[in-house]
């Protein structure tokens, strides 16, 4: 039983396929008819039609939402104004009461008189009530509540799209590489995976409960308790410390993964998502090391809107302190993991090494390529402290100055650097700087 599939383009040759059974060869081409790229590509374009009206219907709701929440205040400050003429109505009456019985024999010009005092009661009454709202909403502490509102607003809607970012990191490019490692011809292995993503989902999972947590204080709106949530948050934050302690080495690591050119083309299909709106992978990466700058930031607007006899304070400035005490921790700890890295990059890059380079307080401060001069003394050359030179021309250096040693190398043709060997290493501790003024 035979069934032959022809290809629409040009350069693939026909398959000729065959069965030992009629139905399995009827499966196998319906099974053929209904993988139609086609078809799929067309079911991704309703699909993505459905998204986009959907999207918009979203944004058309979140307009009517603004739109009701506006007339539910502008009902409830109505409701109480309508209130506060109700008891003012029932105390007239009240007062009124006792000549109820007279009210027969009064002269119709006394009630006629009555009616108009009572209506100007009235109108003094909600002209009073007016002025004490509009006193309200125009004093310094109902301005500070509305900022303190919009920056919790503007911090739910900053976490959203934080989450969303980690959802593509995680989702786009952890979870298909680790796939990918797991292939019969890894591009990645997992270690380097590791090493790139670290605790990154895990913290994903964090800001999904955080962000669900402020979602469910925004739904009991105006009263909003936002302390207690950064108290489940601190304990868990030292993930933070690891993620950033590894960022430096995890952009390294992807670095020399892109040398592999399986990775580099497999990288560039994930990034060329959607999703990702044509960022890279290094991008997303990024993110985390300025969320906790940006909560620091927060808290403080927070803390500016937020009355000094408020419930609230207190927890908040702990809630401050503790994040200001870890974005120090973490900035110490990138400075100093950053600076041994750099030196052992130095290191590695001098064919003799360099022990002096594993002293961790060896801080580096610069490199580049300086001309060695050769010094003349009575019209002849002779040997520089720096080393010696056979031929009356500058010789490049390629220099390193770190905060206790001066390193001078020379490239060779193959471009590795060689310290020179005399004078190669310079102890700035035992050197005087002296700076010649003289012309000469």
């Amino acid at each position: 039983h035979y069934f032959t599939v022809l290809f629409g383009h040009e350069g693939q040759k026909p398959l000729e396929l065959r069965c030992e059974d009629e139905v399995d060869g009827d499966e196998w081409v319906e099974a053929i008819h209904q993988a139609s790229y086609s078809d799929i590509l067309i079911e991704r374009e309703v699909l993505m039609q459905k998204y986009i009206h959907l999207v918009q219907i979203v944004e058309t709701e979140k307009v009517a939402a603004n739109q009701l929440r506006h007339q539910l205040e502008d009902q409830d400050t109505e409701i109480e104004r309508l209130k506060s003429e109700i008891v003012a109505l029932n105390k007239t009456k009240e007062k009124m009461r006792p000549y109820q019985g007279n009210q027969d024999d009064e002269d119709p010009d006394i009630k006629k008189i009555k009616k108009v005092q009572s209506f100007m009661r009235g109108w003094l009454c909600r002209r009073k009530w007016k002025t004490i709202v509009q006193d309200y909403i125009c004093s310094p502490h109902a301005e500070s509540m509305r900022k303190r509102n919009q920056i919790v607003f503007n911090m739910v809607e900053a976490e959203s799209e934080y989450v969303h970012q980690l959802y593509v990191l995680v989702n786009c490019f952890l979870r298909p590489l680790r796939m990918a490692a797991s292939s019969k011809k890894p591009p990645i292995s997992h270690d380097d995976v590791s090493s790139i993503f670290l605790n990154s989902e895990t913290i994903m999972f964090l800001h999904e409960i955080f962000h669900q947590g402020l979602k469910a204080r925004i739904a009991n709106w105006p009263t909003l308790i936002l302390a207690d949530l950064f108290d489940i948050l601190l304990p868990m934050l030292n993930i933070y410390q690891e993620f950033v302690r590894n960022h430096q080495y995890s952009l390294q690591v992807l670095a020399n993964c892109k040398q592999n050119r399986d990775f580099d083309k497999l990288l560039k299909q994930y990034e060329a998502n959607p999703a990702c709106e044509g960022r890279m992978l290094e991008t997303f990466l990024t993110y985390p090391m300025f969320q906790i700058p940006r909560y620091i930031i927060t808290l403080h607007e927070l803390l500016a809107h937020t009355p000094h006899e408020h419930v609230e304070r207190k927890s908040l400035e702990f809630a401050k302190s503790k994040l200001e005490e870890l974005s120090r921790v973490m900035h110490d700890e990138v400075s100093d993991t950053e600076n041994i890295r750099k030196n052992l990059a130095i290191e590695r890059t001098i064919v003799e090494g360099c022990d002096i380079l594993l002293d961790t307080s060896q801080t580096f401060i610069r490199q580049g390529s300086l001309i060695q001069v050769p010094s003349v003394e009575r019209g002849k050359l002779s040997k520089v402290r720096l080393g010696s030179l056979s031929l009356k021309k500058e010789g490049e250096r390629q220099c390193f100055l770190f905060t206790k040693h001066f390193l001078i190398c020379t490239r060779s043709s193959g471009g590795k650097l060689h310290l020179l060997k005399t004078g190669g290493v310079l102890s700035l501790i035992e050197c005087t700087l002296v700076e010649e003024t003289e012309a000469s």
